[in-house]
């Protein structure tokens, strides 16, 4: 791709966030999220192949009608109340509305057909990007219209997603499409909690977001794209190998690692809450999700290939690790004893 379009299209992404998440007027954030989608769109279709064609109109098709109705949900909220503040939704259908707009952004169930799709027609780094930055201005919108927006729709939404991003994940063998479905599995617990702590929300979804980094990261340096190929990647950077299994055990949300932060705070509210039930089912629904972490953490570090195998074995490389890398999974994987910091921040 040229320099020049790569360094457009990525200062339009950044600006397209910072207008989305900076503004409070329903016409700026709609224009925010416009720019991101226009900017992405080259990023997704830059390898020129027939399935990164189709990823980008999946993509587009799928934006533009969020995007549609969210104007749609402004547009009524502003004809009955006179207000196009976004933190000021108070009409019925326009919060039902916006509701489904923002799912449809997120790739929540059951608007989540999209995501893997599109992960998977996409090149490692565009993957990093949809699966985190991308998901920053809906949140925010989530955030900042929490008060308003239709709690037992979103309550069925976040447990279906629980339900099918473990379920579908099962068996896959495209990593690609295992952290799609892993992505779904975890805006599951992020809109369970949006009601009642927003702010809960926004911790889960940073933690989501650093740890997430670290594993696309750790499979763009060992160019690995199918489960077979992970048995192989021990041979390039054993110790990176090693460290990829406890970040995706992070993920999962096993003690005492960072991801079990989030999912440990979001049960204690809910069960706080007096809802016992939603934080029992949506705690089973994560085993689901923790078997194809255990799978690829498996595949990586405790077998072998065997020996009619198509792939060739690599020597170890001298290609050195990014500092990012480093600092991600430094973050992913230690950040639990700081939890009471975290939570003074927050």
């Amino acid at each position: 791709m040229n320099p020049q379009a790569m360094l457009i299209s990525t200062m339009s992404l950044l600006l397209g966030t910072s207008i989305t998440i900076s503004s409070n007027h329903w016409m700026t954030a709609w224009i925010g999220l416009e720019i991101n989608t226009l900017a992405i769109l080259p990023l997704i279709s830059k390898t020129h192949h027939p399935r990164a064609i189709e990823a980008s109109t999946k993509y587009f098709l799928t934006q533009a009608t969020a995007s549609t109705l969210l104007l749609f949900a402004s547009m009524i909220n502003a004809w009955f109340s006179g207000q196009w503040d976004i933190t000021q939704l108070t009409h019925p259908m326009s919060c039902t509305l916006s509701t489904i707009a923002i799912s449809i952004k997120l790739g929540l169930v059951p608007f989540h057909f999209w995501f893997p799709e599109v992960l998977q027609g996409s090149t490692m780094t565009t993957c990093l990007l949809l699966a985190t930055i991308m998901k920053f201005p809906p949140i925010t919108l989530f955030y900042l219209t929490s008060p308003s927006l239709n709690s037992t729709l979103l309550t069925l939404m976040a447990i279906t997603s629980a339900a099918l991003g473990g379920w579908m994940g099962l068996n896959q063998t495209q990593t690609r499409k295992v952290l799609a479905f892993s992505s779904i599995a975890h805006l599951g617990w992020m809109t369970i909690i949006l009601n009642y702590d927003p702010n809960l929300t926004l911790i889960t979804f940073y933690l989501y977001i650093m740890t997430t980094s670290a594993i696309f990261l750790i499979l763009n340096t060992t160019n690995t794209l199918k489960l077979s190929t992970v048995m192989t990647t021990w041979t390039k950077i054993p110790p990176l190998t090693t460290i990829f299994m406890l970040t995706l055990l992070s993920l999962a949300g096993l003690p005492p690692l960072t991801g079990f932060l989030p999912k440990w705070l979001i049960i204690q509210e809910l069960t706080k809450q007096e809802l016992t039930t939603t934080a029992t089912a949506i705690s089973l629904l994560s085993l689901l999700g923790l078997f194809f972490y255990l799978r690829l953490a498996y595949c990586a570090t405790i077998t072998l290939p065997p020996n009619f195998t198509n792939y060739m074995k690599q020597w170890q490389t001298n290609k050195p690790t990014n500092p990012l890398t480093t600092t991600l999974i430094s973050l992913s994987i230690m950040l639990l004893p700081l939890s009471p910091m975290v939570l003074t921040i927050s």
